[in-house]
């Protein structure tokens, strides 16, 4: 199928996210749509998919216009998408999941004996191995992925779009997913790559569109560098690799021992964790999503109770101390979610930069802000993080995300840290903001404080990771140095202990490519 994008526009009142686009996907070809958080790629391909209809434009089939009045017009033209977040139902299985609104009948009763048919046919021909009885509930998000993509095929897809298929992937279901999409266009089937990751850009793509700010700002060549690719994202040179030195390292900063926290429901979330950071180093911490990470960072910074177990700073115990008492033992934190934990959006930048500090004279009576205080201030930190935006008065939530996470930062590094809680740090940021932070965290840590970095990016992980530690389940699985190999990553975040997944990638290894595991 080819399809042709022609002038594409989407407003939402006075806001363009979409500016006349224009684009040609040919058949058997993987088009990747790159482009930062926010820059209209997935608003695009909704605008494909029916959901949304566009301002202006027009969308054109092998070389016939169409229009669709929703994803079910789209679906019956050829076009199918996995979105972003699986839309799945858990409690049904495999089969019912696919059957969901295109059921198949007999005799006027559903016939889910047909389904699975279908599906054991196109699992056996993409070797998906994927057993149409099982509940989704029950797969790892690599195999639902898969279901995402039977529930496409099934129809008759002939156009596949893949809206950031690889946000919830371990390295090895990341691998996976990237044959079968070689293996889909090399049967013809047109796909449109939507992604931010530039290693799995350049590896997979045909051609490459960048999206910047709504408009399309070039095409380029998979061979093209990620140091080119990164600046037509953001519109300026970016320095991708930090040449960051070793950390010396410290004594003990943080200690977690034997920490274990239960859900309401009796659901154990975290399981005996144990770890430690010393001054001046970065412990990274990497795994899928919804593996833990978040309670332990909730866990030592007092938002979660604990069931057992206790965490210290330099031998203070901070275990049951509430979240303010531990920021003042000199514990930064930058949360996973800004816009819920980190800001106020209605509040100025200048306002939102003293939040934590409130209860400082020098900043605050006991009824109003002093505001030449917190103007100073603002001034200071807005200069000092670069942070893009017209006024210190403007509300935090006019600013790009990237300038947002800048005045986390800034506000958390206005004290003496011992410690800094990142998690997510450059979740929804743009490249060029990316570098900022990364290398601002990194100054920190040569200061000396101890740094907990928690992400769900394992080229993040690897970048600013002394040590490396990795969640499964609520466990962690192990601790391994900086710049262990993605494969000996991978199998931990899919549930291997770390001894286990040395011997299981050593066994894999070349000859003489053992050093590379690490």
């Amino acid at each position: 199928m080819q399809l042709e994008l022609k002038n594409v526009t989407k407003a939402f009142g006075d806001f363009v996210a979409n500016d006349s686009i224009s684009l040609t996907v040919e058949p058997g070809q993987v088009h990747t749509l790159l482009g930062e958080n926010g820059a209209g790629k997935s608003t695009l391909m909704n605008v494909l998919f029916g959901l949304y209809q566009p301002t202006a434009g027009e969308i054109l089939l092998n070389g016939q216009p169409v229009r669709f009045s929703g994803p079910g017009d789209a679906m019956a033209r050829g076009i199918g998408m996995v979105h972003q977040h699986f839309m799945l139902v858990p409690v049904f299985t495999v089969a019912e999941n696919i059957a969901l609104g295109h059921e198949d009948t007999k005799g006027g009763r559903l016939d889910l004996k047909t389904t699975a048919r279908k599906v054991r046919e196109i699992s056996a021909r993409f070797g998906f191995d994927i057993d149409p009885d099982a509940l989704v509930e029950d797969l790892p998000v690599g195999v639902q992925q898969r279901v995402e993509i039977i529930k496409a095929l099934i129809r008759d897809a002939e156009l596949l779009i893949l809206d950031e298929p690889t946000a919830v992937l371990t390295p090895q279901e990341t691998d996976e997913l990237l044959r079968i999409i070689k293996q889909l266009r090399d049967g013809g089937t047109s796909i449109i790559f939507i992604s931010h990751k530039l290693r799995e850009v350049k590896e997979i793509s045909d051609v490459i569109t960048v999206i910047r700010r709504g408009k399309v700002v070039g095409t380029a060549d998979p061979s093209a560098s990620s140091s080119e690719l990164a600046s037509l994202m953001v519109g300026r040179d970016v320095q991708l690799n930090l040449n960051r030195v070793p950390a010396e390292g410290g004594s003990p900063a943080l200690e977690v021992k034997n920490l274990s926290v239960v859900a309401t429901n009796g659901t154990l979330l975290l399981d005996d964790v144990s770890l430690s950071v010393a001054e001046g180093e970065v412990l990274a911490v990497a795994g899928v999503q919804g593996n833990g990470q978040t309670e332990l960072v909730e866990s030592i910074m007092g938002l979660r109770p604990v069931q057992s177990g206790s965490v210290s700073l330099h031998g203070d115990v901070l275990t049951g101390r509430p979240v303010k008492e531990v920021l003042r033992y000199g514990v930064g934190y930058v949360p996973e979610d800004r816009n819920v934990e980190g800001l106020v959006g209605e509040f100025s930048v200048a306002e939102n930069l003293v939040l934590d500090q409130l209860d400082r004279p020098e900043i605050a009576g006991r009824l109003s802000l002093h505001r030449a205080a917190v103007a100073r201030n603002a001034s200071d930190k807005i200069e000092e993080f670069d942070i893009r935006t017209g006024s210190a008065s403007a509300a935090a939530s006019t600013l790009s995300g990237g300038n947002q996470q800048k005045i986390v930062l800034a506000r958390e590094f206005s004290r003496p840290l011992r410690l800094l809680v990142a998690s997510q740090p450059t979740r929804g940021v743009d490249v060029g903001s990316i570098e900022f932070l990364h290398r601002r965290i990194l100054r920190e840590r040569d200061t000396g404080t101890a740094v907990v970095l928690v992400s769900t990016e394992l080229d993040e992980v690897l970048e600013m990771g002394d040590r490396i530690a990795v969640m499964y389940h609520g466990k962690l699985m192990g601790i391994v140095p900086g710049g262990t190999s993605r494969e000996v990553l991978g199998l931990m975040m899919a549930g291997s202990t770390a001894e286990e997944a040395f011997e299981a990638a050593a066994g894999s290894a070349q000859p003489g490519s053992e050093e590379n595991l690490v």
